[in-house]
């Protein structure tokens, strides 16, 4: 028996369509890059159940969304209390609204969240194709820099 109420696949529709629209893409771009018809993305966006787990996977990829399990009543995913150890453990020092891409990447989060130079990378490295290099600033290429040079980040600034 299922857990699930009727209205999960349903939101988890509207917070894709949510994010599609919230980055400037086409359903069709969306649709295509996912490797879906453009009908497929529609279910999906309506939250229809009956679209494999894989095609709702890869059109959350292509969005920089990320699913995650989350124990039942503590409304934390499991991954994202491990990453606030980890967090916790290596520093958080990076804040996102002191840089102009990553705080247009990382538009879902508040722009006084701290960062570690991993979760930076991640960002940056998920959303690559979203990135602006026109709109990098010196401080911000300083940054990029730092965390190729130091982290192996993927070089995105050439």
């Amino acid at each position: 028996m299922s857990n699930l109420s009727p209205s999960q696949p349903i939101d988890l529709g509207a917070k894709i369509t949510a994010q599609r629209k919230a980055l400037g893409v086409r359903a069709q771009s969306t649709a295509g890059a996912a490797g879906i018809s453009r009908i497929t993305l529609h279910r999906i966006e309506r939250g229809e159940t009956s679209v494999s787990l894989g095609a709702y996977l890869k059109v959350c990829k292509v969005l920089g969304l990320h699913l995650d399990i989350v124990a039942e009543g503590s409304g934390q995913s499991l991954q994202g209390a491990q990453a606030k150890n980890q967090a916790r453990i290596e520093g958080s020092h990076i804040r996102i609204g002191d840089y102009p891409q990553l705080t247009a990447l990382a538009w879902q989060l508040d722009i006084d969240a701290l960062l570690s130079d991993e979760e930076a990378i991640g960002i940056y490295e998920r959303n690559q194709r979203f990135l602006d290099k026109t709109q990098i600033d010196n401080p911000e290429r300083d940054l990029m820099q730092r965390l190729i040079t130091e982290k192996a980040m993927e070089n995105l600034l050439d």
